[in-house]
Order: C-alpha cells, then structure tokens, then sequence
C-alpha cells in the first residue's frame, strides 16, 4: 500500500516520504527576531543588491534552492521536481527561479498556505513512487507584497493595527524516499472558508476559521488528539488570528492552549512593532525550514501539526468589495511514526 485515505480530507503514508534536509533565507527584520540562530542565511541588504523588491525576492527564493541543494549534496539533475510558488502576480518570483534552475516545475498558488500545498504534493508523488527527490519552496517580501496588496510604502499610508508584517524570506525543503526522519506521515487538505471579512490588513482574523476546519478534519479523519502531538502550528494568523483560532478550537472541545502557536507570532517579538506580527508565504516556510525543522532533527519535537494558512484574495478582488476566501492545509510531520491510527 503506497498511501491510504481516511476520512473525506486525509492521506496517510504506511511508508511516509522523508523531510531530507531544508533552507532557510530571511531578511534583516526578520534575523531581528527570536528565531536568528535557526536560519541559514540573512540578506543584510533587502533588495539583495537588485533594482526591485521583486527581483530581490526572486533572489532570495535562488538562494534558498541553491543552499538547499549544497547542504543536501546534490545537484539539480538529481531532483524531480521542483514545486513552489509565492505571492505576487504569476508566481513571478518561483517562475524566474525555476527558469534558472531547470528542474521539471509545477507553479502553485495557495497564498501563505503555497508551502504546505507544496509539501503535500511532493509527499504524494514520492510516495506513489514517481520521484525520488522532490524540492518544495515558497517566497514573499515585504516591501514587495505591500506594494501589490496594499500600499507601495512610498505612499506612506499608516498601517492598522490589525495588520501582519510580511516576512521577507523564503524557505525550501527536500522531500524524499530516503530512510531518514523525520516523515510525513499524514496529510489533510483544507475547503476553502469564507466568514464575509473583507478587510485586506487584517488577514488573521479572515484565516482563522480556515485553520480551525482544517484541524478539526485532521483530529476527526485520524482519530489523533491535541495531546497526541508536541507541537501545533499555523502559519500565519499572526496575535489576531491565533487567540480566535484557539478560541474557536476551545468552543469545539479542542484544548490545544498548551501546545499551539503560530509561525507569524514566533519570527518577531513584541518589541519590534510589527503589529499583529508576521505573515506572507516565507513565513511559514522560514519558521519551518529553520525553527521546527531543527528541533525535530534535535529530538526536541517528536510529532508536529504544521497547518500554513492563506488568504485568497487579489487586489481586485479587494477592490471589487469582495470578501476573502481562505485556506489551510495540514501536515504531520514525526520522527518515530506510530501509523496505527486512521
């Protein structure tokens, strides 16, 4: 048996494909953070030496893929595919990565919630045994994204409250038929939500509900509970998003308060104002890359819920007085699989 589905949203891997090893590319703000020593490289310089902000996230993404392949030793005729997106229009930032370095490309677009869509993808075609080697990464930067979603920074405009701070970052992992944890043992793949909010800074609030749905299908599909796991993680909600997620969860009969956060709410500290902290498809792919990722190979973490979660609005969608419709898809991720359930 290559995968087996349990309930209506859920893989499991009777023989889970490999995390083989990760990158993970952040911006000055962001080494600023409490997550420094976890990545592998910080670009002191944001534009990375580039005449735009979209060039240097295309940037950023190349050197995620390239430090991913030296650590790993291998070359890009040694991957299968190569699967990744970001936010900007196009995917342009992935698409222009994929063009230099020639590795069969599937281009995807999930918003914040691309990395772990990517991951889930990658552990089915390794598992079914149509790759050995499969790369996932995902990009955003901040100055980039505002200009696209919001306000080109130039403009000034005060940011509210309610708003995330775009991780400028990207992050990329090697998923594999290698022997070697940790694995990815379970998948659940979310239904798009949609609770009328339409403000487009203050995403957390929009996504919230999306991340619940996707967890209650996992614990539903797989019988596991929230005590089953170490460590539960969305992606980007930010300080908004986790308290309702958790709220909502509780009214659910879900207590996850003393094993639940958020990527968004680990990569910044309070002090550095970044609102309602971090969001954008780097996000959870630099937390997981970096962070998670190194505690599990550490034994620090043994089974992890990773659930990235996107927005999936368009500026003219936005502008249109559309409301914003959201995602999140889960991944679980161990050292030692217990594969007795689902």
């Amino acid at each position: 048996m290559i995968m087996h589905k349990i309930g209506r949203q859920t893989i499991r891997f009777p023989n889970p494909p490999s995390i083989s090893n990760t990158a993970s590319i952040v911006g000055p703000k962001e080494a600023e953070g409490p997550l420094k020593i976890y990545f592998d490289k910080v670009e002191t310089d944001d534009t990375c030496g580039e005449t735009s902000y979209e060039k240097a996230e295309e940037c950023i993404c190349y050197t995620a893929i390239q430090t991913l392949l030296q650590k790993e030793k291998l070359q890009a005729t040694d991957i299968d595919y190569y699967l990744g997106g970001d936010l900007l229009n196009q995917i342009i930032s992935t698409s222009f990565t994929a063009q230099k370095i020639a590795i069969p490309f599937f281009g995807l677009y999930n918003a914040c919630a691309t990395f772990s869509e990517g991951m889930q993808l990658a552990a089915c075609l390794v598992s079914g045994q149509f790759a050995k080697n499969v790369i996932v990464s995902s990009s955003s930067h901040f100055s980039s994204a505002e200009r696209q979603y919001r306000s080109p920074l130039e403009s000034g405009i005060q940011r509210k409250m309610t708003a995330q701070w775009t991780v400028t970052g990207s992050g990329a992992v090697v998923i594999s038929n290698q022997q070697k944890s940790p694995y990815i043992t379970h998948i659940t793949t979310g239904i798009v939500q949609d609770y009328g909010v339409k403000e487009a800074d203050n995403m957390g609030t929009a996504m919230a509900p999306a991340a619940v749905e996707t967890i209650i299908a996992h614990f539903n599909d797989t019988g596991f509970e929230p005590k089953d796991y170490d460590l539960i993680i969305t992606g980007d909600l930010g300080t908004i998003g986790k308290e309702i997620s958790m709220d909502l969860l509780s009214r659910e009969g879900f207590n996850v308060s003393n094993i639940y956060t958020d990527c968004g709410v680990e990569i910044f500290s309070e002090e550095q104002d970044t609102h309602a902290r971090g969001s954008g498809a780097g996000c959870s792919a630099v937390v997981f890359s970096g962070y998670i990722y190194k505690k599990l190979r550490n034994k620090e973490l043994n089974r992890v819920l990773f659930v990235p979660t996107g927005a999936l609005l368009s500026p003219t969608t936005t502008l249109q007085g559309d409301s914003i419709p959201c995602i999140a898809h889960a991944v679980t991720i161990e050292n030692e699989p217990q594969l007795g359930r689902g």
